[in-house]
């Protein structure tokens, strides 16, 4: 699926993998891909602006670190962060129950 899709999503996407420990930027995606039967195969160019972007914000921090002779930053949520992320997760179980409640309502139309 693409970012373009996701867009308005990626950062509870985000945040949510981020609330089981710190990553860095390519595990980060390799989690969302893996947690999502891999439906989210998302690009570096479109991850790694969300994560500048949340940490911007206060939601994220990182820290560089070495691991196997190769620099990699690692994202953490910070306090704000985990508020952020309870906040989207509240929205986003709003918003998936009324999408439900209007495409659920009536038979799916099919193709002749």
């Amino acid at each position: 699926m693409k970012g373009e899709t996701l867009k308005g999503h990626l950062d509870l996407l985000v945040l949510a993998v981020l609330a089981d420990g710190a990553r860095h930027g390519y595990a980060i995606i390799e989690e969302l891909r893996e947690r999502s039967g891999e439906v989210f195969d998302l690009a570096e160019g479109t991850v790694y602006p969300v994560l500048h972007r949340l940490e911007r914000a206060g939601q994220l921090s990182s820290e560089w670190n070495d691991a196997g002779g190769r620099r990699r930053r690692s994202y953490r949520l910070t306090a704000a962060g985990r508020a952020k992320l309870v906040d989207e997760r509240a929205g986003w179980t709003l918003f998936a129950a009324a999408v439900a409640a209007v495409v659920g309502r009536s038979p799916w139309p099919t193709l002749p």
